[in-house]
Formats: structure tokens, sequence, C-alpha cells
């Protein structure tokens, strides 16, 4: 089939194809999802030519990927934004990641944490001095929060998953997945630390891919006294890179924490994280001294 073709066919594969045809396309989709939206600055990432910047992102505008928004007009420049159809590629990304990580960098096998010294463990560090993308999550209570709108020094633990007991929750053998465990524990250890994150004056943010509902209910059911956030349609997950692996149809954070500063700019990263509840007490220090706050 020639690549003209493509556009015709009555695969939905072939017709997305169409559109994204060459690996230059995804990585421009990547890295506008991660707050890389001006052109030069594109470039300067990529490495790739003028030219073939120019016109993939023609095409991506055309099809409706990507929009152009203003920000001068002597000379004319424009950040390019996705719109509500490229956010739906989204989910295509951190699959592509998923796959790439655990079966051309890892060995198969699935498991939601990794090595201190693998290439997922780097990326992740490599984060330290990113700034948030423009994530807006909702919450238990239905309310937005904008994650790279802080003013304030926040802590976000993403972690795979935690339900209230007597719903629809944890997928069959969970607990044989490596670094899966651990999620009600944390989540109670914040608890119990919040009046000391709230004293330095931090804020804890909970996040992953569960629906609001059900982070509402287990936060009920945990007693929590910060707001649960859910990225349930991968903005952070795309827009970061994050580490994640699917169990039960569904894609979840491997666990990882974030302190950011009131810029929104990330100054420490713990990844893996192997002693949930020991990894509060460490974030508690680490904002002690990234902060300046007396112990």
């Amino acid at each position: 089939m020639r690549r003209e073709d493509l556009a015709d066919a009555d695969c939905g594969i072939a017709q997305a194809l169409g559109v994204l045809g060459d690996w230059w396309t995804f990585l421009i989709v990547r890295d506008v999802a991660g707050g890389t939206t001006r052109f030069d600055a594109l470039q300067r990432e990529l490495g790739v030519s003028r030219r073939a910047l120019t016109e993939r992102l023609g095409a991506l505008v055309e099809h409706g990927v990507l929009e152009r928004q203003p920000y001068s007009r002597h000379p004319p420049r424009y950040d390019y934004l996705l719109t509500a159809k490229g956010e739906g590629l989204l989910p295509v990304l951190i699959a592509l990641q998923d796959w790439g990580t655990r079966h051309l960098m890892g060995d198969g096998e699935l498991t939601a944490t990794a090595d201190a010294g693998s290439a997922e463990a780097r990326r992740a560090h490599d984060l330290i001095g990113r700034r948030l993308p423009e994530a807006v999550l909702p919450g238990p209570d239905g309310q937005a929060v904008s994650v790279a709108a802080t003013g304030a020094w926040s802590v976000l633990y993403l972690f795979p998953g935690a339900y209230a007991p007597g719903t629809q929750g944890y997928p069959p053998a969970w607990s044989e997945i490596p670094g899966a465990r651990g999620c009600t524990l944390e989540s109670t250890t914040y608890a119990k630390r919040h009046p000391d994150f709230q004293a330095a004056g931090v804020r804890v943010y909970g996040i992953s891919t569960q629906r609001p509902d059900q982070l509402a209910d287990f936060s009920a059911y945990a007693g929590l006294t910060f707001s649960l956030l859910s990225d349930q349609d991968g903005r952070l997950a795309a827009g970061l890179l994050l580490p994640v692996f699917r169990a039960g149809g569904m894609t979840r954070f491997k666990r990882l924490t974030l302190l950011v500063d009131p810029q929104a700019v990330v100054r420490a990263v713990q990844f893996p994280v192997t002693d949930p509840a020991g990894s509060v007490e460490e974030m508690l220090m680490l904002v002690r001294e990234h902060a300046r706050i007396p112990g």
C-alpha cells in the first residue's frame, strides 16, 4: 500500500498513520504535550531541520491535531497547542512509552517499579529542572486542580491504585506485581504527616489514573485530609513521560514522588520508591532541605 492510499483505507490504524506518518511527527506531539510549544524550542529539542519541522507542524495543524495561538504579532510567532483531537493521542504516546520501556529497554516482565540504575529511573530523575505541563486534573469533589499553577511548594505522589473495601478494585494477581502493593500505606502515612507538610507551607496531592469517584471512595475510607487527583486522561503522564505499567485493563503509574517549587519546577524526584511509608519521611526531609524550612 502506498502512503498516499492510507487516508482512503477502511482501517483506523491506516487512517491514523496517514496523519502520523513518521517518527518525527510522534516526537513533535510528545514534546508539545510536555510544554515545548514554540518553533525554535521544538527545533532545538528535536534537532530536526527547519524545513522538516515546518512541514510537519503545518500538517498537524491542517489535520486539527495542533492549533496555532499567536504570542507575537511583529514578527508573527505562534505557540503550537494540542487540540481536543490532539489530546486524544495522549494514550497512544503513553502506550508506546510503556511498550518501549517494557519490551525494548526491559525484559518484558510486568512490574510496577524499576531498577535504580535503569534507563527508566534515569529518565525520571531527569525531570529535575523541568516545569510541569499545563495539566488540569479533577479531584474527588469534581473540582479541577491545575498542578502547574500551585504558587507554593507541592508534593505530588503518584501511585498505582488504591481502593476502598467493598468497591470494584484491585485486578487479579495485583499482589504478585512487583512494586504494586503499598498504596494505602503510603496514603495513610502522608495523612499522618500532613500537618507537618502544612506547617512547612507545602501542599500534598496524591495522583493516580483511577476515576475521580474511585478516589473519592478511597479518600473517605482512608480519612485523607488532602486531595487525590485523577490523571485518567493521561495529561500528566504523557506530558512528563512518567513511568507506567498496565494492569487490570488500564494504564497505571509506577510509584513516584515529585517535589515541585512555587514556579511549578520539579526540584526533587523519588523513584523507584521501594518503601512507601519511609518515602514520606524522606520527602519531608527533602522539603525542609529544598524549601529551607526549619525542621
